[in-house]
């Protein structure tokens, strides 16, 4: 089974042709950082116009890259999936709008898939023997969630953030350090270079709930700059090296310390983790080391597939359209404190 998947959530226009949930023909991902840099976010009425020109050649690329003509969408492709939310209004109508085009056009079954569904199954597309159950880590720009996945379709979401997620947190302080937009892979570089103990920065654990909150570390780094401002002038390039790699400890810290605590606490030997933020190179590794002390896996998708992207849409969509073929349609909202519902 074919499915086009189309992803358009936030600033990139997406798609993808996956065979079967578990096998990428083709993945087309068109960025918009050059047009968010210099705001340092993404402003959602140039993410919504940026969309409305990529989408069709996107999609067309997606198609041609898996072999198939426009003239054989209606018998190479069996369903079309696309992100219904959450996302930015604009962006995710645009999305929307051109899969019920396409519905209409080819006459194919059209299934809506929640973001954090496709981040949940991404690592899904790297390990193919990869099953639920397991816990998974989303943790991006808009989203930092611990999610049990008892089965496809199936979840119980343990905690979410309250303010700031961790991606949100890194271009902020990106921002107060007069860094490059998006803040995560700058203040990753940047870390590996220096001293994570350099600076004593809280490590936000919330330790009585499995949600959480990074609006306190990013406060910290500010008030530690705004002070070394006033205290000893502009910041060297060492020291911001010392402040990314010490804030980056306490975000990673944060992380792992509570991941690891609830897959032992609900008996979990699996770990995926989805998600821009999921990219990290220090999070990726202390979290693996510490899977590994425990008799865990940790099982981390390629960069590629930890950014938004249509595949991961394509194969959510795959296994919702498989557990309810005739009724696929039809969001489910993931929220904190949800206790196993199914897509009906």
């Amino acid at each position: 089974m074919n499915i086009l998947g189309i992803e358009t959530s936030c600033d990139e226009t997406a798609a993808a042709v996956v065979a079967d949930g578990k096998k990428i023909i083709s993945s087309v991902v068109s960025s918009q950082i050059d047009i968010h840099k210099s705001f340092f976010g993404v402003v959602p009425e140039l993410a919504s116009r940026a969309h409305v020109r990529a989408i069709n050649a996107v999609i067309a690329e997606a198609l041609h890259k898996a072999g198939i003509a426009l003239e054989e969408v209606s018998s190479k492709i069996d369903a079309i999936a696309y992100t219904r939310g959450p996302g930015l209004a604009g962006s995710l109508l645009v999305g929307q709008i051109t899969a019920e085009t396409l519905r209409f056009l080819y006459q194919l079954p059209l299934v809506d898939v929640n973001h954090l569904e496709g981040h949940l199954y991404a690592a899904v597309l790297e390990y193919p023997r990869l099953k639920p159950p397991y816990l998974a880590l989303v943790v991006s720009g808009g989203h930092t969630e611990l999610i049990i996945v008892k089965d496809f379709g199936k979840y119980q979401v343990l905690g979410g953030t309250r303010d700031d997620a961790a991606g949100e947190a890194y271009d902020k302080v990106a921002k107060l350090l007069n860094l490059s937009y998006p803040g995560g892979p700058v203040i990753d570089a940047l870390a590996s270079k220096g001293n994570p103990s350099a600076v004593a920065f809280p490590r936000p654990y919330m330790r009585e709930t499995w949600d959480f909150s990074f609006s306190g570390l990013k406060t910290a780094v500010a008030n530690f700059v705004a002070r070394h401002a006033r205290e000893k002038g502009a910041l060297s390039r060492a020291e911001v090296r010392d402040i990314c790699a010490s804030f980056q400890q306490a975000v990673v810290d944060t992380l792992v310390e509570k991941t690891i605590a609830a897959a032992q606490k609900f008996s979990l030997k699996k770990i995926v983790i989805g998600g821009g933020v999921a990219a990290n190179a220090g999070l990726r590794k202390q979290l693996a080391a510490q899977a590994v002390r425990r008799g865990l896996r940790v099982y981390a998708p390629s960069l590629s597939l930890c950014t938004d992207n249509a595949a991961m849409i394509a194969c959510a969509g795959y296994y919702k359209w498989r557990a309810h073929p005739v009724a696929a349609a039809g969001l489910q909202t993931i929220e904190p404190g949800m206790k196993l519902k199914n897509w009906k």
